[in-house]
């Protein structure tokens, strides 16, 4: 038999706690990935804390003051970000990376 009294203490201690986790995970930055391509591109790949809405990626190229921001674009299997002629796209370690029609496929190294 369930106590009526009791069951509003606990929906509002369950709503704490899921607050409370929430808080944490968003106060959390997310971490830069650091990507070196086929074609010797080395670059730092920073994506957006999953949200309701799409994410996206942060690309800063090393030797280069060049930054992309893309946003994350619909895709069957992996990540993918693109806008204008610039598109990454990210597969477990992998990723490929184009820019102007030229595509070079990448690995994570960190």
């Amino acid at each position: 038999m369930i106590d009526a009294t009791r069951v509003p203490g606990r929906i509002v201690l369950t709503a704490l706690l899921l607050v409370g986790a929430g808080a944490g995970a968003a106060a959390q930055e997310p971490k830069p990935v650091h990507y070196t391509c086929t074609d010797g591109t080395k670059l730092q790949a920073t994506f957006s804390p999953p949200s309701a809405s799409m994410g996206s990626v942060r690309l800063i190229y090393a030797g280069s003051p060049a930054e992309t921001t893309l946003p994350q674009a619909i895709s069957a299997d992996g990540g993918r970000y693109t806008h204008g002629d610039v598109e990454f796209w990210i597969k477990g370690t992998g990723a490929t990376l184009t820019r102007a029609g030229k595509s070079t496929t990448c690995r994570s190294s960190s």
